[in-house]
């Protein structure tokens, strides 16, 4: 009885999660700028940061723009860690329902996988957002296999006690 409420009380967090998730990429970009927040905490100019530009998505990111730029890795940064939390919660739901760690892990990298697709075509149809493919097969794949590196790390530690 212990294993079905720890596997329900994971899985609801698994979904409130990912509902979370959805939520903020539903919001429109304007309501969450974190550049005039950003301006306010610090001054920057286009000569503060080194100089660094890339194409990332068909956009230059520049450091030029400061604000832009600290904005750009703050963002990636939480699609990295979002995936990481959201894919540990998959795998952990179903190690709890006793699928074996050969079969979870595939499937929870899949399941974070997917969703993160789905979250960069709902994002196309935001006001202000875009989706892009390359954050899924970039940070999110990182996040992902992040999640999956701790949930091993996690297994191996418990086997071994």
């Amino acid at each position: 009885m212990k294993k079905k409420q720890s596997a329900l009380v994971l899985a609801g967090l698994c979904i409130l999660f990912m509902a979370a998730m959805f939520l903020f990429s539903n919001q429109p970009y304007k309501e969450q700028d974190m550049r005039p927040e950003l301006e306010k905490l610090v001054h920057l100019d286009a000569n503060t940061l080194p100089k660094i530009e890339f194409y990332y998505g068909g956009a230059l990111v520049t450091s030029t723009l400061p604000y832009d730029f600290i904005e750009f890795w703050i963002r990636k940064s939480c699609h990295v860690a979002e995936y990481a939390v959201c894919t540990l919660l998959i795998l952990l739901t179903l190690r709890t329902v006793l699928v074996p760690v050969r079969f979870a892990v595939p499937a929870g990298f899949l399941a974070s996988f997917f969703y993160a697709n789905f979250d960069e075509w709902h994002q196309s149809f935001v006001s202000g957002r875009t989706g892009h493919f390359i954050d899924v097969i970039t940070f999110d794949s990182f996040g992902i296999l992040i999640g999956v590196c701790l949930f091993l790390w996690f297994t191996r530690r418990k086997r071994s006690r």
